[in-house]
């Protein structure tokens, strides 16, 4: 039983599979938004999915043994939408309240 979660970890498949999940989850919460009117507006966490799904993508690479350029390609994506998903919610942010 637990023999393929050792040998997804080891070759890498198993955070690519997560990484597939997180799309997923992207895709279903996009249009849980647009068809029903339910759940979180999809612009606020677009980024952060991304970027999540940038980072189990990185080991997945890392643990298949991929070229540090792959690797590092991923965590600059990563990074990326990071920094978007911080940019979109500093633009929505309320001022702090003055003293």
């Amino acid at each position: 039983m637990i023999d393929w979660v050792i040998s997804g970890i080891e070759s890498g498949s198993l955070p690519r599979l997560i990484a597939r999940l997180v799309a997923l989850e992207a895709v279903l919460l996009v249009w849980l938004w647009r068809a029903r009117g339910l759940g979180i507006d999809p612009r606020a966490i677009i980024g952060n999915l991304a970027s999540g799904a940038c980072l189990m993508l990185t080991v997945g690479a890392a643990l298949a043994r991929a070229p540090w350029w792959d690797v590092a390609i991923l965590l600059v994506l990563s990074l990326v939408a990071h920094l978007a998903d911080l940019a979109l919610r500093w633009q929505g942010a309320k001022t702090p309240p003055t003293r």
